[in-house]
């Protein structure tokens, strides 16, 4: 990316030699993410020219000084890696982490020798990347690629959203709104954690066999009429969680509707700063409803990125629906096009090896 709003090319970059505690990662796939048209539209402000990307697999290509993980180490990468000293991290919030709060970072040049900044510290859609080591999490051999790579963000994001954040528990009920990758990981480990019923909601109606394949028991149009069917398939109450994956205030207010008295709403999507969300006091107060967002799932990926991986690879843990098709490099900035015009779920670039 050159510039906001300007579409993107795919250039090269030399990347610096791995430092101290560093590494050098092939990149074997890499999802294209919600988060990424989000440095492509403004709604985050990074500095340019920025290379996207933040969620991907690969392999270990090189290890700088001082670093444990060998050559040829299959690893997915984490975004927001913690630091382990700050305050939120001493106090078991590292997605909290104070170290992970520039949407990107300096690393690399170009080939006129213009200063590059990667993504989240990552810049994934690229050959390879150069990264510290604690922002790589070592993983099983063998998994699929491309639904390796979706552990990083789509995944943690989705899962830890009802494991650690809501915490949902076996016959609750759940809707979920917006059926990007995030939003059909959250009704995949809705399915896992045995909720019911799971309701799945978008306002594109070709979501809706993604949707059931992902694990939810019923598929609702996003419109007007949202919050009556919810209630009719909740015995007029509402789900005792909602889960928003759209990062819009009127999502967020029809998630808001659509939940029971004493319910919780989670926040998943990330929005813009000048979209303002309004609710009455008296409505607060009334409907005694939680609502709070989930960072990256409220995870610790050192330890869940592992866990999911060992249930991807013993088969307990489906993420084929989660993959629309992969891409090529090449064909990255129309695949970002389709994300932005909600086709599919998640779209993967990958490599060959």
């Amino acid at each position: 990316m050159r510039g906001r709003g300007e579409t993107p090319t795919v250039e090269e970059v030399r990347l610096p030699a791995p430092g101290p505690g560093e590494l050098r990662v092939r990149i074997r796939a890499a999802g294209l993410c919600h988060s990424d048209l989000a440095m492509v539209n403004g709604t985050l402000a990074p500095a340019y020219p920025l290379v996207l990307g933040h969620e991907a697999t690969g392999v270990v290509a090189e290890a700088g000084p001082a670093t444990r993980l060998a050559v040829g180490t299959p690893v997915v990468l984490n975004w927001a890696p913690a630091c382990r000293d700050c305050w939120h991290c001493r106090h078991g919030e590292p997605w909290l982490c104070a170290a992970n709060t520039a949407p990107s970072v300096a690393r690399g040049e170009t080939a006129a020798g213009e200063s590059v900044q990667v993504t989240l510290g990552l810049g994934a859609l690229a050959e390879e990347v150069v990264v510290p080591e604690r922002a790589a999490v070592p993983v099983p051999a063998g998994l699929p690629p491309a639904q390796a790579a979706l552990l990083g963000c789509a995944v943690l994001t989705g899962v830890g959203a009802v494991r650690n954040t809501a915490r949902v528990g076996a016959g609750e009920s759940v809707a979920v709104i917006g059926l990007g990758g995030v939003g059909l990981a959250v009704l995949t480990a809705a399915r896992r954690a045995g909720a019911s019923p799971i309701l799945a909601v978008d306002v594109v109606e070709a979501k809706r066999e993604l949707a059931l394949a992902a694990g939810a028991t019923d598929f609702l149009r996003s419109d007007d009429t949202l919050g009556r069917e919810v209630r009719a398939r909740t015995d007029g109450r509402g789900v005792d969680h909602a889960f928003e994956c759209v990062g819009r205030s009127a999502t967020i207010r029809a998630a808001w509707r659509a939940t029971r008295r004493g319910g919780a709403v989670t926040v998943v999507g990330m929005g813009a700063k000048d979209d303002l969300l309004s609710l009455s006091a008296l409505d607060i107060f009334h409907s005694a409803r939680t609502l709070r967002s989930s960072v990256y799932g409220s995870t610790d990926p050192d330890r869940e990125v592992p866990e999911l991986a060992a249930a991807l690879a013993a088969g307990d843990l489906d993420l084929a629906p989660l993959v629309s098709g992969t891409v090529s490099l090449a064909e990255a900035p129309e695949a970002l096009d389709r994300l932005a015009r909600g086709e599919g779920a998640r779209w993967v670039v990958t490599f060959p090896d």
